[in-house]
């Protein structure tokens, strides 16, 4: 059996630790009870400040980005602009489980963040076939945030730009859509754009209600109503 078979657990294990939570119990506060009430760096920063999201973020991010890599160097695959179809999927694999792993966390009763960190750093992880792809939906994410100043906007926007930036991706590089291997990347793309908009759901009601925080903008430490 691939040894990357069991990366796949592993880097699901990896994004389940709550760097969030332990950030906030380190500093007296359960982010699940303030805020929003999520363990994300988003709101971390909303009831801790910039400093601790800036931390979280970096945390969440590295648990993305870490076992990602692992994985691509026991494959094989890093580096590589068309890995073997077989050992691009469990690349895929283990970047797409980290992911899961933090936005259902087993040490949290299978809930947990939002899960936009962590994807950046795994998608930067599976280097260089999404790395292009999740620079251009991070442009999307840093325009939109700058403008209106939404993280929540700015996470969804970035998502649904994840695939539109994968085939734009594939069509410079003269690969076409049909190849099987543009299919496993494309697919998870789509995948991890669903999954963003589907955990910012809350975010979208406060949105249309207009009583969404904007960036940066404190909120008191006490639990969610």
């Amino acid at each position: 059996m691939s040894p990357a078979i069991w990366l796949i657990p592993l880097a699901f294990l990896a994004g389940s630790v709550p760097f969030g939570l332990l950030i906030g119990l380190a500093k007296g506060v359960d982010v699940r009870k303030a805020g929003s009430g999520n363990i994300g760096a988003t709101n971390v920063g909303r009831v801790l400040g910039k400093p601790y999201f800036l931390l979280c973020f970096s945390l969440d991010f590295l648990k993305g980005l870490l076992p990602t890599l692992l994985a691509g160097w026991v494959l094989g695959t890093l580096g590589q602009w068309n890995p073997e179809p077989v050992a691009c999927v469990l690349w895929l694999g283990a970047m797409l489980a980290s992911v899961l792993g933090h936005v259902f966390s087993p040490w949290l009763r299978f809930k947990g963040g939002k899960g936009v960190a962590t994807s950046l750093g795994s998608l930067l992880g599976v280097f260089p076939v999404l790395t292009v792809a999740a620079a251009g939906a991070f442009v999307v994410w840093f325009v939109v945030l700058k403008t209106f100043r939404y993280m929540s906007a700015a996470s969804m926007a970035a998502g649904l730009a994840l695939p539109v930036a994968c085939v734009v991706m594939h069509v410079v590089a003269g690969r076409s859509l049909m190849e099987a291997g543009v299919w496993p990347t494309l697919g998870v793309c789509v995948l991890l754009a669903g999954l963003v908009v589907f955990t910012h759901r809350g975010n979208l009601k406060r949105l249309r209600a207009g009583t969404e925080p904007k960036f940066g903008q404190r909120v008191a430490q006490q639990p969610k109503g």
